[in-house]
């Protein structure tokens, strides 16, 4: 286990949590789709009692039997939780290093779009090279996000 850091896109909601970033997964359910907008999500598996919440963020209700962390400030989803579990799941993508994780298994896996789970032939492109994105990061004075 190892102690890492994250939060929201704005920053209002930070939290640290311990985690076994060679234990994450990626879940296909389309509850999951629909309340992060992509095709899967990375997720990280923690105990609650492991994660410590600087501000505790918002919770929806997205079904009878789980609720999801989030900024309502900024939208970012943070998480999912059965409320009758001592675990939880973090987003990958919420943690300062989500680049520390390796994936573990798939989850859902009947509900998988299969055209979205392998990218790896397909032609790719860097941020800077989109000159009117560069641009408007310029214009708005600061620096693109990697």
């Amino acid at each position: 286990m190892e102690t890492m850091t994250g939060g929201c896109q704005c920053g209002r909601i930070r939290f640290s949590a311990a985690v076994e970033p060679d234990k994450a997964y990626a879940c296909h359910c389309k509850m999951c789709r629909k309340a992060t907008g992509g095709a899967w999500i990375a997720f990280a598996g923690v105990r609650k009692e492991d994660v410590t919440w600087e501000r505790e963020p918002d919770w929806y209700a997205s079904s009878p039997i789980a609720r999801r962390p989030f900024c309502s400030h900024c939208g970012t989803p943070l998480g999912f939780a059965f409320p009758d579990s001592e675990t939880m799941d973090l987003t990958v993508g919420a943690f300062d290093d989500p680049a520390a994780f390796r994936p573990a298994h798939n989850y859902a896996t009947e509900s998988m779009l299969d055209a979205w789970t392998d990218l790896t032939g397909l032609p790719g492109y860097r941020s800077e090279e989109n000159e009117a994105v560069m641009r408007r990061w310029h214009d708005a004075g600061m620096e693109a996000p990697e």
